[in-house]
């Protein structure tokens, strides 16, 4: 009877050990990604002079002229690029910490998904910030320069505005280009299948289309830009469903 009562009280004790060991991994994993997000703004804020100088290189070489019209406004913009290149940079470092948290109550195959989706997802985000950087940003601001010229009215483009613009612009195609990797997990959790993505083809290349009438200059250019990635990534992502579906299906048949 004695020996029952032990155990019970044992028991509780053993969970709230369990409770702090799991807190214990949660605060080291915070801290650790607040580390990488403090060294990723330190060395990106080294380069944050040359990385505006580029920026503004772009429209310069078109033709516009920048200014800022405030004191802390231009220093505010190499703050923002600062902390956006830290959070590229540390990303994976915090994508990996959260994984590592969760790891323990997934199963293996999961657990090999969500770490190739950790290492695609960011090279499909770097692509499409590249692509932004190298073909679309170009076009836009050829577009808007050549409306502008048209008028009379002299232009004073301030820089907080312009690099805020840019900065938009990349995330808007990171995000996209992360479609692959978006289907890949949630196939993987069972909430999207071939079927339905290819019976919503057709909703969706027009919805690809209006969005990017909504986000890029009225020119067919830039929307094409935008549009023909979009579809191409839309149908990676339903050749992607369908191996990861036929593949879930066999080990269920496995099973």
């Amino acid at each position: 009877m004695m020996m029952n009562l032990k155990s019970k009280k044992k028991k509780p004790k053993e969970g709230a050990m369990n409770l702090r060991g799991h807190l214990k991994e949660l605060r080291n994993r915070v801290i650790i990604s607040l580390l990488s997000l403090v060294v990723g703004f330190i060395a990106v804020f080294q380069f944050s002079d040359e990385i505006i100088q580029y920026l503004t290189s772009l429209g310069a070489s078109i033709g516009y002229h920048f200014v800022y019209i405030s004191a802390q406004e231009l220093f505010v913009q190499y703050m923002k690029v600062g902390f956006i290149g830290a959070l590229c940079l540390a990303s994976p470092i915090i994508i990996f910490q959260i994984a590592r948290f969760i790891a323990p109550g997934l199963k293996k195959s999961e657990n090999i998904v969500m770490m190739f989706s950790i290492i695609f997802g960011f090279i499909f985000f770097i692509v499409g910030v590249v692509f932004a950087l190298k073909i679309t940003i170009p076009f836009m601001l050829d577009f808007f320069y050549k409306i502008n010229t048209n008028s009379d009215i002299s232009s004073s483009i301030t820089i907080e505005n312009y690099i805020g613009m840019l900065l938009m612009v990349f995330l808007i195609f990171g995000i996209v280009f992360e479609l692959p990797v978006i289907t890949v997990i949630l196939t993987q959790m069972g909430f999207l299948r071939p079927e339905w993505m290819t019976k919503a083809r057709p909703a969706a290349i027009v919805a690809i289309f209006v969005l990017g009438a909504i986000i890029t200059p009225p020119d067919i250019i830039s929307q094409c830009l935008l549009a023909g990635p979009m579809i191409i990534l839309y149908q990676i992502s339903i050749y992607l469903c369908m191996f990861m579906v036929r593949k879930k299906d066999k080990a269920r048949a496995k099973e």
